[in-house]
């Protein structure tokens, strides 16, 4: 999805890294209570020092909703975060992202004309009140306002077998997106083989199956992934424990099925956390996960030896783009007046993405 972000002003851009922190520090302080900044995990140091929270994408939404008093959400993440931020939070707070070409590219490989499109040829071939539509949080307020008005609901990283249990005692089949990897892990977690699965390539003629292909699946996953977590291989697992034996590997759902089935624990970026902190002093850890999250958990647990599994290092391009420079020039704006990149969601998309919300959250 292409947006534009206008170029900063030579006044930000080479400004030096102290007389970025002074003025993002004055700003901050100028805004008091009016202010907030939220920091997801995959954020560069330089921004992450100054989040007021620091969680998942969910985790951060919320956060806002839970604080009435900040009119002014700076949104340190993606533009989907931003938008469903936007969604929970009260129409007298607004949300701002720093860098509008902050998106993700997960979150762009599901559009909605193409889900409409997929429902509609599923429609053909079998019963569609039997199909549940489930997006994952990283995905378009679009996309999750199409669940909500569909019967389906949204889920995270953490909760995805719950909310694939949910749906399938409600219908026959799931049509699972934006990433096809969470689904398929998630699906054999709950005891589901390769055989009650299906790939939906939204780039070719139905989804590029047949008819039986669909009637037979029980999981139709999206042919989507996430750019960072699908660099992790079978190899790298291979390596990390030939150079340090006794390491305990750990992954993201979002990396792919033959990584995660040679991983000693599968979580999210909360679990990876708490896996990290409650790992004892002496342990080796190697996290497939984004790179920033990964150095910060090394510095903060300095008493064991964590480091990325992917030796390369790639850091989320679109979590990159934020940066000093971009959040001092938002904080400014805002002590002058003057609300930049603002990210506001139609009342109706908000309605129903909302709904697919509301029932993740009911979902236990």
């Amino acid at each position: 999805m292409l947006r534009l972000q206008a170029p900063l002003p030579d006044s930000y851009t080479l400004a030096s890294e102290d007389a970025l922190a002074e003025r993002i520090a004055s700003a901050k302080a100028a805004l008091g209570r009016r202010l907030l900044i939220l920091g997801h995990h995959y954020q560069r140091d330089e921004v992450i020092r100054w989040a007021d929270a620091i969680g998942d994408s969910f985790k951060l939404a919320q956060f806002a909703a839970d604080n009435q008093d900040a009119t002014d959400i700076v949104f340190c993440g993606v533009h989907f975060m931003a938008e469903s931020a936007d969604v929970l939070t009260g129409d007298h707070q607004r949300v701002i992202l720093p860098d509008l070409n902050a998106g993700c590219s997960m979150a762009d490989m599901a559009d909605l004309d193409q889900v409409e499109e997929a429902w509609d040829e599923l429609t053909s071939v079998t019963d569609i009140e039997r199909v549940v539509p489930i997006t994952y949080m990283n995905s378009s307020a679009a996309l999750k306002a199409f669940v909500g008005e569909h019967g389906g609901a949204v889920c995270t990283s953490s909760n995805a077998r719950a909310v694939l249990e949910w749906a399938l005692s409600r219908g026959d089949k799931v049509l699972f997106f934006p990433d096809q990897h969470l689904g398929r892990n998630t699906g054999f977690t709950m005891g589901y083989g390769a055989d009650d699965m299906r790939v939906w390539n939204p780039h070719l003629d139905f989804g590029g199956l047949e008819d039986t292909d669909v009637k037979e699946a029980t999981l139709l996953l999206w042919k989507g992934h996430c750019s960072v977590h699908q660099r992790f291989r079978p190899e790298h697992v291979a390596a990390a424990r030939a150079k340090h034996p006794g390491v305990e590997v750990i992954v993201h759902p979002e990396c792919a099925h033959e990584v995660v089935e040679l991983a000693d624990r599968v979580g999210s970026t909360e679990r990876i956390q708490e896996w990290a902190a409650a790992a004892p002093t002496g342990a080796t850890l190697a996290i497939g996960t984004e790179v920033h999250m990964v150095q910060r958990l090394a510095r903060e647990h300095a008493d064991k030896t964590i480091f990325t599994l992917d030796p390369l290092v790639c850091p989320c391009s679109t979590m990159f783009r934020i940066d000093a420079p971009h959040l001092a020039w938002v904080l400014e704006n805002l002590v002058g007046g003057e609300v930049v990149n603002q990210i506001v969601v139609d009342p109706d998309t908000s309605t129903w993405a909302k709904v697919a919300l509301q029932r993740m959250l009911e979902i236990r």
